[in-house]
């Protein structure tokens, strides 16, 4: 093998990993950590930074593998590394199962068992549970929103050796987020996923409404869960203007999704406004508790 091509497969394998849905579970991961009353510590850091990385990436590695037939019917899909021949099947299976193995050891490790334990959950019920329900039911997005939701509590987790109130608060928030930001997307690639078989809300119902109403259901969701930590008794006075203002902001273009008859804009425009929310209210979250 060439240096050339040993770095084209790096390239390769790092698109496999989809590095920015791993980054963002690392992130959301940190905000549980970060807003956790224990100490700093440096090690448990960076094994919940690697840790978590390596883990997210395994799984979108495996489920990459197991979907491989199904991507390479897909526009959205078929270029990745497998469908389009640059990653055999056999080589995305041994990565991805061994870069899963040293990302659990990291945190069983250096961080502690619960951690571990959670991230393991969150593997088995991506691959095992939601991968599986795709080509089952309609209600595969609200399945796979568990294991979308369950970053934050393993970085609560790595910080207490325990899950308190506000880690389960935070996996609330996060089924609530997941809910308007997937449907957007799931309406966007309807005929995406109409060619490759798939029962999404999107394609069992092409009017958009069923998708447009949960939306905005879990907006409404979205914005009662994130104002909990004063209700909790924190003193957040800065973080819950900005999550009343971005909750709002969110059931503002899930309505518009909902009641409008151009759902191909709106659709659009909530996905994005999505990809803005979570950084700042769990970015001005973050700072608000430690400052």
């Amino acid at each position: 093998m060439t240096l050339a091509s040993f770095i084209e497969t790096l390239k390769n394998l790092n698109e496999l990993t989809k590095p920015r849905l791993s980054i963002l579970s690392v992130l959301t991961g940190l905000v549980g950590y970060g807003i956790a009353p224990s100490p700093f510590d440096w090690v448990v850091f960076f094994a919940l930074c690697f840790g978590m990385g390596l883990s997210a990436g395994s799984a979108a590695a495996l489920n990459q593998w197991m979907e491989r037939n199904r991507d390479a019917l897909m526009e959205r899909t078929k270029e990745r590394p497998i469908p389009s021949g640059r990653i055999s099947p056999k080589t995305a299976l041994v990565f991805g199962i061994t870069i899963g193995i040293v990302g659990l050891a990291l945190l069983a490790v250096f961080a502690n068992l619960l951690a571990m334990i959670l991230t393991l959950l969150t593997l088995v019920s991506y691959l095992w549970i939601y991968t599986p329900s795709k080509s089952l039911t309609p209600w595969c997005t609200a399945i796979g929103t568990i294991p979308g939701a369950l970053p934050p509590m393993i970085g609560w987790a790595a910080a207490e050796g325990a899950l308190g109130m506000e880690a389960w608060l935070l996996f609330v928030i996060m089924i609530a987020w997941q809910i308007p930001h997937f449907m957007a997307i799931a309406w966007t690639y309807r005929d995406d996923y109409a060619k490759a078989e798939l029962p999404m809300i999107s394609v069992v119902d092409k009017t958009g409404k069923s998708a447009a109403f949960q939306s905005f259901w879990f907006s409404i969701l979205l914005l009662i869960s994130s104002i909990f930590f004063w209700v909790l008794g924190g003193d957040y006075w800065i973080y819950t203007s900005v999550a009343v203002a971005m909750g709002a902001g969110m059931i503002f273009f899930s309505l518009r999704f909902y009641i409008t008859e151009d759902r191909e804009v709106w659709s659009k425009k909530l996905f994005y406004f999505t990809l803005i929310y979570l950084p700042v209210v769990f970015g001005v979250l973050v700072v608000d508790v430690n400052f």
